[in-house]
């Protein structure tokens, strides 16, 4: 299914290199969204966020406040120029957003992995081609994430962005969502020319971390940055600890390093063109070895099924796990890195054998 995406020049906004989402992860109060948002106004072409509703992961938690949060968003309007923006989850929630001219919809990870909701969206939105932002679903799934926006697009709409807002952690670490690059690298090569935003205040659930995911982000062309901030984080009725003040946005944005997608240099197009090369001999070096592994791991499939023994064999696995990577550490390479490398070839070498034993 082709996707139709209309250039970014289009949208009710300028995407200046990063394009900045800015503004407390809920509204809270009238006072709280106006000095915040005052606050704020000084960089140009801002986008203004607020969560009217928010849906949290279990009950009895802040939950937003609801239609009466979009009539502070529609006097930020006024009073400071600012375009808003604000995340639905339902018809409902776009019929009421629709009455204050909300000027661009997001769809947050929990909604993102529902069809059902994401068609209710879609149909409600249908005819208005109001520009929508889509999140990545909770879990690494490119697949729900590309269906929610072909969904949005089956009805007309064509001002269409992705975020990026990492990926539930099963297990320990420093971000509270794993971003899993690779995952955002693959849905713009499957739909060229979709604006990518990133939101580091939700992969790092730490503002401590945000300047850093920002920067990567950046690094690698993203077209914007979603970044709550709010007037008094600490006083935030919801994720306070991922949240910034004015001041530490102007922070973090003055120190961003802006860097040239392509640049006309003979002198850097050669060598970097010869590095290129580099590159694919040895990526073609990578894939004759995890070839030549997997027959190896192929011959063992055999022996097992002559000799009646299981495919897995736990202590086995756990011992070279731990010790390719204490070596792959030792070489530079990030742990992170080196789990997933392993497990990911562990499950290529026990999908053959399955084969052989099925034989």
């Amino acid at each position: 299914m082709s996707i139709n995406i209309d250039e970014k020049s289009s949208w009710p906004i300028t995407f200046n290199k990063p394009l900045i989402i800015a503004g407390p992860c809920s509204a809270e109060s009238q006072q709280q969204m106006l000095k915040t948002a005052n606050e704020l106004k000084k960089h140009n072409n801002l986008l203004f966020r607020a969560g009217v509703w928010k849906p949290r992961t279990r009950p009895n938690s802040f939950e937003g406040i609801g239609e009466k949060a979009l009539k502070w968003l529609d006097i930020v309007k006024k009073e400071t120029g600012l375009k808003t923006t604000t995340e639905v989850a339902n018809a409902m929630h776009v019929e009421e957003a629709l009455k204050y001219d909300i000027d661009v919809f997001w769809i947050g990870a929990r909604t993102t992995v529902n069809p059902f909701a994401i068609q209710e969206i879609a149909d409600a939105l249908k005819g208005t081609n109001k520009p929508i932002m889509v999140k990545n679903p909770i879990n690494p799934d490119i697949n729900l994430w590309m269906g929610a926006i072909e969904r949005f697009n089956a009805v007309g709409l064509t001002k269409i962005a992705a975020i990026h807002r990492g990926f539930f952690a099963y297990n320990n670490s420093k971000y509270r969502n794993i971003p899993q690059w690779q995952l955002p690298i693959e849905l713009r090569q499957r739909i060229p020319g979709i604006p990518m935003i990133c939101d580091p205040s939700h992969i790092s659930g730490n503002r401590n971390l945000i300047f850093d995911i920002s920067q990567k982000a950046i690094d690698m062309n993203y077209d914007g940055l979603m970044i709550e901030t709010h007037i008094n984080p600490n006083e935030a009725l919801s994720d306070n600890s991922q949240q910034v003040n004015p001041d530490q946005l102007n922070n973090i944005l003055n120190n961003l390093v802006i860097r040239n997608s392509e640049i006309e240099n003979d002198e850097f197009k050669s060598s970097l063109r010869e590095l290129r090369i580099q590159i694919d001999d040895l990526d073609n070096e990578l894939l004759d070895v995890l070839k030549r592994r997997m027959n190896v791991a192929e011959k063992i499939g055999i022996h097992k099924k002559e000799k009646g023994v299981t495919i897995l064999q736990s202590k086995r696995w756990k011992q070279l796990f731990s010790s390719r990577i204490q070596n792959g550490v030792k070489s530079g390479l990030s742990e992170e890195f080196m789990s997933r490398l392993l497990k990911a070839i562990h499950q290529e070498s026990i999908n053959r054998q399955t084969k052989i034993m099925n034989k």
